[in-house]
């Protein structure tokens, strides 16, 4: 699956967990989550994938033309 060009895997692995894996540039994120839902556990991966995404937005420096003066 694909959220906000990320590609990322979910996979149950008993009833009701579920493990998933996605990677943003050369770092992996792997983790497990309890659902019975096969779309809530989705949802949080790309909850997850949002949250990394705009911690890496928020170390870069702003764009623009810097200083004018």
């Amino acid at each position: 699956m694909i959220h906000r060009g990320i590609e990322f895997s979910v996979t149950e692995v008993a009833a009701g967990v579920w493990t998933w894996r996605f990677q943003l540039g050369d770092r992996i994120f792997t983790g497990r989550t309890g659902t019975n839902l096969d779309l809530l556990a989705i949802r949080r991966v790309q909850l997850r994938i949002d949250r990394e995404l705009k911690k890496i937005a928020h170390d870069q420096p702003p764009r623009g033309r810097g200083n004018a003066d």
